[in-house]
Formats: structure tokens, C-alpha cells, sequence
């Protein structure tokens, strides 16, 4: 049935332009006239952004003074009062945060066929009208269809506090969400690392996706108020853009952690994404937490993620000070024992210490809920690096995995601290390039994937060219990244391109990096500059006495130099010491500098004594 003129029909609604008469199967609805005049805007634009702007100078005088934000909000919530929709599910009306509003249905327009046309005519125009109506209507499906979302990103959440000092909860319940929404494999969640440089960002959220190649992004803002906490969050479809689901949550801050399951319940629900039993039941709500000790947890991740001997200081305070006030919190306990462990790879504690209280407390985590990832993967860090126990480490990766199946740390440390020394290259990198997917813009684990790539080409005899664009990629994030011009810089030499390497290890051993003055001296010795090795030795010999410099490097110079007995006393000091680079000793069998010495007993009965499985 032909609509009457000046009539659109929309849903189940109609609604009579000319006598501002909005109906619903045949009944009025009362409609004011701020939001007849917004729907009239809406209508005559189906699919189409209004924006807030087009808005105010429709419904107000640019000489009027008055509330903009407050009216139009309220008179948009009449509206969706009139329609029965809501903000927080949207059927008709969808709300684009700072910007405007979008109808969400399709709107049909009265006929406007001359009858009078006879014969061809009226079939010509009926049809071209039928074109145009199908063109119409497959371009508002194609825009609005329900689009599959597998990859989201949570960015950082906006401190409402006013108060700098509080930042640490805002990035804190960002994590947590974070953490939660990444136990769900079916599902690609961005790492912290990945997203925390968006923090107060202008960038739209098109452009965000596209960089961190995400489907949809998360946003939203944190207020903590004495003991209870707000948390508002929305989800956002990147492509286009359009928001599928808002809500706010406010609760005492003792049920913090349910309520970090309720929102990551609620986004999985909204998208659809398969949950299993497991997974569910681990986003359910956990035990009410001590809000004072929580407070004191998230202070602690929020100085252990700036990696300086200071700062990793107050992490360890504020984790001792979270389990003083609650002896039986779990996450504080993983905290510490995070916090010891990065204490013994800076050196502030002996590698016996930093073993055994990261052991403790570890254990004491998992003891408490066995569900958390970190613990685990830190004692298989002790595991492989101190005892050689690859069976032991191996079990405790995969149970990390098993639990946060999108923890990009996890997936990282089985590929480069398990798979990789292994020789199992395969594997390693595609462990590895699963950990990029979860965290495309960490520059560590760019820079060890370009490492992998390398030793790759070093053991089958490749180009080389995949390691040297992927260390030029790290370079591009960030130029002055020692890790990156290493990762450049062995490359080159591995293919004899040896001004190119001494460049990259002059500019990381000059930024403070003794394993780039260690392959500086390497590229000497293999290409004939041998006075100069010999000189830089000196230099190495000289730190090792003051600063506990790796004795792998040492190992590594003498072997290049020739010089076996030198060699092998140094690389069994690397041996007493468990150094971490010890790992990867069997990737000297197809480096020039050291393969010469391979089949000597003495590195033999290194390797024997290290474990290796077959």
C-alpha cells in the first residue's frame, strides 16, 4: 500500500511530515517539538550522520542563549522515550559519542509516479524506481549489516578524578579488562603495551583499528570516589563506525573484580564470540577484594610497568604493603613475586635471592587461585634458566597458555625463552608472530621475532632479507631502540655488510648496551680490524670487573678471536651464572664467530649438562 504524501514509514512507525503526527499501528504519539524536528533531521537522512552542530542550528537561533549540550540531550532522550529505544541497545537511534546521532532502519518515502504515463512509461519508471529502491536498500545493508568482530582493543580508560596521582587506577582497570576480555581464545584482545600509547589520544577510532588491525575498540573512563568506583564503558565497530553497546557500572570497590567480569561478559555477549564453559566460568564474579589492598596491587603494576631499579622498588613496597593488608590476596602475592624477578635481571638482587623469593611468592599466588597466568610463567623463567628443567617449564608455559590464551607475554616467552633455544624454529616463529598479533606495536617482541628470522637464515643458509626488514620495521616504531639496531646490526653482519653493523652496534653500544660492544667486536675481528677487537675487549674485560657484564659476551669475542682456552673458561663462568643468553648457545654450531669451537668436548659437555630434550 502507497504511503500518503508528505508520509515516511520507518520500523512500525510512520510518521506525517507536514502535520508533525508521529503514529505507531494506527496510534498518535505525542512527540514535543525539539524531537519531531531532530527525527525530521534523522528521517530525511537514513544511514547518514547528523551531527550535533547540524542539530543545534536547526532547533536554536544562533542568537538564542541556552544549555546546547543539556537540551539536546534531553530532548534526544524524549525522543527514544517516544520510540521505546534506548541508548545503551539502540534499534532506531545510534548514538556516535562527541559527534552526532544515526538512524539505524531504513526509511521508506511516498511513490511519486505520474499515473497519467501510460503504456512503456509507467512499466520504465515503476522499474527505475525499483532499481533505486534495491540500490538503496543493499547500500544501507552493506553498511549496517552485523559485522563478525574477532579482534578488539581496549584503550586506555579516562581518568575522571582530575587528579594525576590517580592514574595508576584509570591504566589499571584498563589492564584488568584487558586481562579478562584476553582469557577468551576465540577472541584477539591488544595487549597493554600495544595500546597504552593511545592514552589521551585525538586519533578516531577508524584510524586506531586500522593500526592496531582490530575489528572494534573499547573506550571509556574510571572514577574512583572513597570506596566506590564507576566504570563506563562502549563498544565501538571500527569499519564503519558505529556504536553497538554503552554501559555504566558502579559498585563498591571490594566487588571491583566481578565487575570486571560483568563488563568483559557483557562485550562477549554483545559480539557474539564463542565462550566456553572454562572461559565462562573463569570471567565469573570472584571473591570480594580488599578495597585498600587492591589499591595498593594497582599501584605496584603501575610502577613495575616503568622498568627502572626506582621504580621496581615501590612496586615491591606497594605489593608487600597489598598482602600486609590482605595476607590471602592472590594477585598481590603475583605482584611481589613479578617485582623479584625483575629485581635479579637488573641486578639488584643476587640470581639466588631473586630465584628464591620469586619462588615463594609465586607458589604462594598459585597456592591461593591457580588460575592466574603470571606466577606460571615465571617459575618456568627459573625453571629453564637456572635448573635446565625444560619438562617442568614447558608444563607451566602451557598451562599460562591454557589460561590467558590471549596474554601476549605468554605467547612471547614460550616462543623466545622455550621453543627458540630449542632449535625448534618453526614453532618458535609462529608462536611468535601470534604474540605480535596480541601486541603489534611492542618493540620487543618485533625485535626478537627479527632475531628468530635471522638465526633462521643462519641455519638454512638464507638471504637474510626477512630479518633485515623486519629489524627495520622495529626502527621505524623506534629509532633509538637498542634491541631493533642490534637485531639490524647482526643481520648485516651475517651478511658480510660489516660498515652497515658497526654502524648500528656503535649507536647501541653508545646508548649504554655491553652486548652491542661485544658484537662491535665481533664485526672487527671478521673484518680484519683485529687491533680494534682487541682494544674493545679490554673495554669488556674492564666492565665484567665493575658491573657483572655477561661472561657469554666474553666467551663469544675469544671465541671469534680464536682463542679456545679463553673462550671455554668464560663460557663456563656463563655456565655458573645461569646467564639467560646461555639459552641460545646452540645457535653457535652455525655462527662463524664460535662454530669452529663446537665440536669441542668442552662446549659439548656445556650443552650436555644444559638438558637439552632430543
Amino acid at each position: 500500500m502507497s504511503l500518503p504524501a508528505h508520509t515516511v514509514r520507518f520500523g512500525s512507525f510512520q510518521l506525517d511530515l507536514r502535520a508533525a503526527e508521529l503514529c505507531h499501528d494506527g496510534t498518535k504519539i505525542k512527540l514535543p517539538e525539539q524531537p519531531f524536528q531532530i527525527l525530521t533531521e534523522l528521517v530525511q537522512h537514513p544511514g547518514e550522520v547528523v551531527t550535533r552542530e547540524e542539530l543545534r542550528q536547526r532547533l536554536w537561533r544562533s542568537d538564542t542563549f541556552v544549555d546546547f549540550e543539556h537540551g539536546l540531550n534531553t530532548a534526544v532522550k524524549r525522543l527514544r522515550e517516544a520510540l521505546g529505544d534506548s541508548a545503551e541497545n539502540p534499534r532506531y537511534i545510534e548514538t556516535l559519542p562527541r559527534h552526532g546521532y544515526r538512524l539505524m532502519v531504513p526509511v521508506e518515502k511516498p511513490q511519486v509516479v505520474q499515473v497519467r504515463v501510460r503504456g512503456r512509461k509507467v512499466f520504465w519508471a515503476t522499474s527505475v524506481l525499483l532499481v533505486v529502491a534495491v540500490a538503496a536498500g543493499l547500500v544501507w545493508w552493506l553498511q549496517w549489516r552485523p559485522m563478525k568482530i574477532e579482534s578488539l582493543a581496549v584503550l586506555p580508560l579516562e581518568n575522571l578524578s582530575g587528579d594525576p596521582e590517580e592514574e595508576y587506577f584509570a591504566d589499571g582497570m584498563t589492564q584488568a579488562l584487558i586481562t579478562e576480555l584476553g582469557k577468551v581464545q576465540a577472541m584477539r584482545v591488544i595487549s597493554w603495551q600495544s595500546v597504552k600509547q593511545f592514552k589521551g589520544t585525538n586519533k578516531p577510532v577508524p584510524q586506531i583499528a586500522r593500526e592496531l588491525h582490530v575489528d572494534a575498540v573499547v573506550e571509556g573512563s574510571a572514577l574512583r570516589a572513597g570506596e566506590k568506583v564507576r566504570i563506563t564503558t562502549q563498544l565501538v565497530q571500527a569499519n564503519p563506525e558505529r556504536s553497538l553497546w554503552s554501559e555504566s557500572y558502579e559498585r563498591d570497590l571490594r566487588d571491583i573484580l566481578a565487575l570486571q567480569g560483568d563488563v568483559a561478559r557483557a562485550i562477549t555477549s554483545e559480539i557474539k564470540i564463542k565462550v566456553t564453559p572454562q572461559e565462562h566460568a573463569r570471567l565469573a564474579g570472584r571473591r570480594p577484594v580488599n578495597p585498600e589492598a587492591y589499591q595498593a596491587y594497582l599501584k605496584g603494576g603501575y610502577y613495575l610497568e616503568k622498568r627502572t631499579a626506582n621504580d621496581i622498588r615501590k612496586a615491591n613496597a606497594s605489593f608487600q604493603h597489598a598482602i600486609e593488608i590482605d595476607p590471602n590476596y592472590a594477585m598481590g602475592y603475583a605482584g611481589l613475586a613479578e617485582s623479584y624477578y625483575l629485581a635479579g635481571g637488573y641486578g639488584m638482587l643476587t640470581n639466588e635471592e631473586a630465584d628464591s623469593k620469586t619462588t615463594a611468592a609465586a607458589r604462594k599466588a598459585l597456592e591461593l587461585d591457580d588460575t592466574l597466568a603470571v606466577p606460571h610463567t615465571l617459575l618456568a623463567g627459573i625453571r629453564l634458566q637456572r635448573n635446565w628443567d625444560w619438562a617442568g617449564a614447558e608444563k607451566e608455559l602451557k598451562r599460562a597458555l591454557e589460561l590467558e590464551p590471549g596474554n601476549a607475554t605468554v605467547h612471547y616467552r614460550y616462543a623466545f625463552a622455550y621453543l627458540f633455544p630449542q632449535g625448534r624454529l618453526d614453532e618458535g616463529i609462529a608462536e611468535m608472530k601470534r604474540a605480535l598479533e596480541l601486541a603489534p606495536l611492542s618493540l620487543i617482541i618485533n625485535a626478537n621475532l627479527g632475531i628468530m628470522l635471522r638465526e633462521r637464515d643462519e641455519v638454512r643458509g638464507g638471504s637474510y632479507d626477512d630479518a633485515i626488514e623486519q629489524c627495520r620495521k622495529i626502527l621505524e616504531l623506534d629509532s633509538n631502540f637498542t634491541v631493533g639496531q642490534m637485531c639490524l646490526g647482526q643481520a648485516y653482519t651475517l651478511k658480510g655488510m660489516y660498515a652497515e653493523a658497526a654502524t648500528q652496534f656503535s649507536r647501541c653500544a653508545e646508548a649504554g648496551n655491553d652486548e652491542c660492544l661485544r658484537r662491535l667486536a665481533v664485526v672487527y675481528v671478521r673484518s680484519g680490524r683485529r687491533a680494534e677487537a682487541l682494544k674493545l675487549l679490554g673495554e669488556i674485560r674492564e666492565l665484567y670487573k665493575k658491573q657483572g657484564t655477561e661472561a657469554y659476551n666474553l666467551w663469544l669475542i675469544y671465541a671469534a678471536l680464536g682463542d679456545r682456552d679463553h673462550a671455554f673458561a668464560w663460557l663456563e663462568k656463563a655456565y655458573e651464572q645461569r646467564e639467560f643468553t646461555l639459552l641460545y648457545v646452540r645457535y653457535c654450531t652455525f655462527d662463524p664467530a664460535c662454530k669452529n669451537l663446537s665440536s669441542d668436548p668442552r662446549f659439548q659437555d656445556v650443552v650436555r649438562r644444559m638438558n637439552f630434550p632430543p
